[in-house]
């Protein structure tokens, strides 16, 4: 067996423990099937968390399991305990323990010579346990108190530990992703709400959006395992690209970022199909004669949307959907004093927070400084787009130009950091270039507080919004 794999590792080019992942991570697709046989909420619950727990062992070793346990169990506990303080108590204490891990392991440098360890699927983990203890903190407090998103997601009653691991678990979706809630996990599970069959709600097949989720991760790694060869992370450091001039390294950079983001798209697709599959993936149905089935709780990119984004401020709605979501609600939105709006405290804050979740590598944290500056710059353009008169279309036309352009330079310069990972390489990176995406983004901000165009009329109608 141990030959065999070593042959099919060495045949697609990754190593042993990655192949290990990778055989384990695709069955989360028919293990999440399955669940769909398992009679009874109990069962169900049983089902995800031994299946998780299964999938993780055969993936990363026993010792996985154990680092799980341990912010599931300071989760739990906080909620048993201190329901008042749960959410910021298990914030605190689950980050903590999930950077302890990323130093222990340097997971970002095994990840960056194709290994691969628990950390990743660690990460989801934490997020999922603090947004439970969060929202069972939030179930205490006034209907005037809440946002719509803690109103939609608070939990009244702690779930009970069957509940609670089989939530954390549930069918490998820690791997990769996609965070989703309790509520939905709990509604899924005992067949209510949008799940509950009835002769005038009908639950609709996954197949074909199943089957077009793995048709796009099939696309994904076939473009990934094309295009890494000819864009090697090893050339910043070669001879030749020192050679180059400005253009063509500027040009390099931005497609060993666009080779860099098939892998993702790739693994985003996988988890997807899994989700899909086992139905926790609906959510609801379109609007449009006659209805069609929604899956947007299993989605976490937009390849298109992405590549094709015409301002920064997209990019959190199509990259790493569910993970921005979650950073929206439980970073973001709490950080804005009721009353007040959020500014570039709250954005930065909630990059920063990003960053130390991926790892305290300087490539991160630089990384995700930029995306608040590039998001920041972009909005600025957006302001001077709005300014101007809808009946001058070819002048907004060139805003929204001159926005893609901008997003797509200081992305593909920022994303450098977030793939080499040293400070070292990542400034000698972006020195390559002469720091251009940053000085572009720090000179539109600087020129919105110059030029402040006037803003546009709105109707009564978006004033209410």
């Amino acid at each position: 067996m141990a030959v065999e794999m070593a042959t099919m590792a060495a045949a697609i080019g990754v190593s042993i423990p990655v192949l290990r992942f990778l055989i384990c991570f695709v069955a989360t697709i028919p293990v999440s099937l399955l669940w769909r046989l398992v009679p009874g909420v109990l069962p169900r619950h049983l089902y995800a968390a031994f299946s998780g727990a299964v999938l993780s062992y055969l993936s990363f070793g026993a010792s996985s399991n154990l680092h799980f346990l341990i912010p599931m169990a300071m989760g739990y506990s906080s909620m048993l305990l201190f329901r008042r303080y749960a959410g910021v108590i298990t914030f605190f204490a689950g980050f903590g323990y999930l950077i302890g891990c990323h130093v222990y392991y340097m997971s970002g440098d095994a990840w960056k010579e194709g290994g691969i360890d628990a950390t990743g699927a660690l990460m989801v983990l934490t997020l999922k346990v603090i947004s439970c203890a969060m929202n069972y903190s939030d179930g205490l407090l006034k209907e005037e108190r809440v946002s719509e998103a803690q109103k939609k997601y608070r939990l009244i009653r702690c779930p009970s530990l069957v509940e609670y691991i089989g939530y954390c678990l549930c069918c490998g979706s820690h791997f990769a992703g996609p965070v989703f809630e309790m509520k939905d996990y709990l509604a899924w599970t005992e067949c209510i709400g949008i799940w509950a069959p009835s002769h005038d709600n009908r639950l609709p097949s996954p197949l074909g959006a199943t089957l077009r989720a793995l048709l796009q991760a099939a696309i994904c790694m076939g473009l990934y395992l094309l295009l890494v060869p000819k864009f090697p992370l090893s050339r910043f450091n070669e001879p030749i690209y020192q050679d180059w001039g400005f253009w063509q390294r500027l040009f390099y950079q931005y497609m060993s970022g666009f080779t860099a983001r098939w892998k993702y798209y790739f693994i985003w697709s996988i988890s997807e199909a899994a989700i899909i599959i086992s139905g926790l993936g609906f959510s609801g149905w379109s609007d449009s004669s006659p209805p069609r089935p929604l899956w947007d709780r299993a989605k976490n990119v937009d390849v298109l949307g992405v590549e094709f984004a015409t301002s920064a401020v997209q990019l959190p709605l199509v990259w790493n959907i569910q993970v921005s979501t979650w950073l929206r609600h439980y970073v973001y939105e709490r950080l804005v004093q009721k009353g007040r709006k959020p500014g570039f405290f709250q954005l930065l804050a909630t990059q920063t927070v990003s960053a130390v979740w991926h790892g305290l590598y300087p490539g991160y944290i630089i990384f995700f400084v930029q995306s608040a500056l590039m998001i920041a710059g972009s909005r600025v353009i957006y302001r001077w787009q709005q300014a101007v008169n809808a009946k001058n279309f070819l002048l907004r036309k060139m805003f929204t130009l001159a926005n893609f352009a901008y997003t797509l330079l200081v992305l593909n310069y920022s994303c450098i950091g977030f793939m080499v990972l040293s400070l070292k390489e990542t400034l000698a990176s972006y020195q390559s270039v002469y720091f251009v995406g940053t000085i572009v983004p720090v000179a539109v901000i600087l020129l919105g507080y110059v030029i402040k165009p006037s803003r546009p009329a709105r109707s009564k109608t978006q004033k209410s919004q």
